[in-house]
């Protein structure tokens, strides 16, 4: 588990502009992803509560399956974690990996975020620390000394830190599946060796977040609220316990290019892995003395997410 802070640690003013950074690399391209401080209770949306599977194993019907992914993954406490976001605008293609540790009970958890050689971003990897409701930040440049902290709420972020942050995390992309809809089974695959079921379908974000607890409600709903199409397309892969393995999930943004008044259409795929369920998850807040309240200089981008 993450220990708690022993007071509220100061608020970052701007968010991690990672995407930024690692889009505008290269061939100049310049893609935000709603990168500043943006100004931002469950109920089921539908009317049709995801049912959840008592016994540990997988729903034979394909919506309550993946519905229920999430629960599953309480259920069985914590796991290690691969990400990779990779985004495609104008000809340009990047790809941020990370990896990292997380406690689905708590809900909370750890990456270690690296963007290609390319973004020029020289201070080598991202530490987040994913807690309910907001997201810390170390070692993420921008004018932000290496041995302090950026604290940003995720509900505050355009796009709920879906995308911004260079990674979808477990827990997020996990809560996203609450309002998987019209899912059908693809087939019965081998991932790293175990045997998995092969989901397809799209999640509603407005239904996920009626069934979400509330710190991912705040966020999908600001997402929601934010990109044009809020049906997000995935491959989910549960196996035998109906435990999430492998999650892929497409967005799409616009974003400002270099030209004035030219927008793009940015397709960002974001894959969550998960595997050695059990290992141990253990982190500390950051005090409040170590978040940083000053100055954080951003790459000059401007976005909207839609499609």
């Amino acid at each position: 588990m993450i220990d708690k802070p022993t007071s509220e640690p100061g608020r970052g003013k701007s968010a991690p502009p990672l995407l930024a950074a690692a889009m505008a690399a290269g061939a100049g391209v310049v893609a935000a992803v709603v990168l500043g401080g943006l100004a931002g209770c469950s109920g089921d949306a539908s009317g049709n509560e995801p049912v959840a599977v008592a016994s540990g194993r997988i729903a034979e019907d394909p919506d309550e399956a993946v519905r229920a992914a999430p629960d599953v993954l309480r259920r069985w406490g914590s796991s290690r974690t691969r990400t990779s976001m990779e985004m495609a605008t104008g000809g340009t293609l990047v790809t941020i990996v990370g990896k990292g540790t997380f406690d689905y009970t708590s809900r909370q958890g750890q990456l270690s975020v690296t963007l290609p050689e390319t973004a020029g971003m020289e201070q080598g990897p991202i530490t987040e620390l994913v807690v309910p409701g907001a997201v810390y930040m170390r070692n993420r440049g921008a004018g932000v000394p290496t041995d302090k902290w950026v604290r940003v709420r995720t509900a505050r972020l355009a796009d709920g830190n879906l995308v911004t942050g260079g990674a979808t995390d477990p827990v997020t992309a996990a809560d996203l599946l609450r309002g998987a809809r019209d899912v059908r089974l693809v087939g019965t695959e081998r991932l790293d060796g175990v045997r998995v079921r092969h989901f397809r379908g799209a999640a509603d974000m407005l239904v996920a977040a009626g069934r979400a607890p509330d710190d991912s409600a705040k966020a999908l709903r600001a997402a929601a609220r934010s990109f044009t199409v809020s049906r997000v397309p995935f491959d989910v892969y549960l196996d035998e316990n109906g435990r999430l393995r492998r999650v892929r999930q497409v967005f799409r943004f616009r974003s400002a290019s270099g030209a004035p008044g030219v927008r793009n259409d940015v397709r960002v795929v974001s894959v969550t892995e998960l595997f050695d369920f059990g290992s141990r998850a253990s982190f500390s807040v950051p005090r409040s003395a170590d978040i940083w309240n000053g100055k954080i200089v951003s790459p000059a981008a401007s976005g909207t997410p839609g499609s």
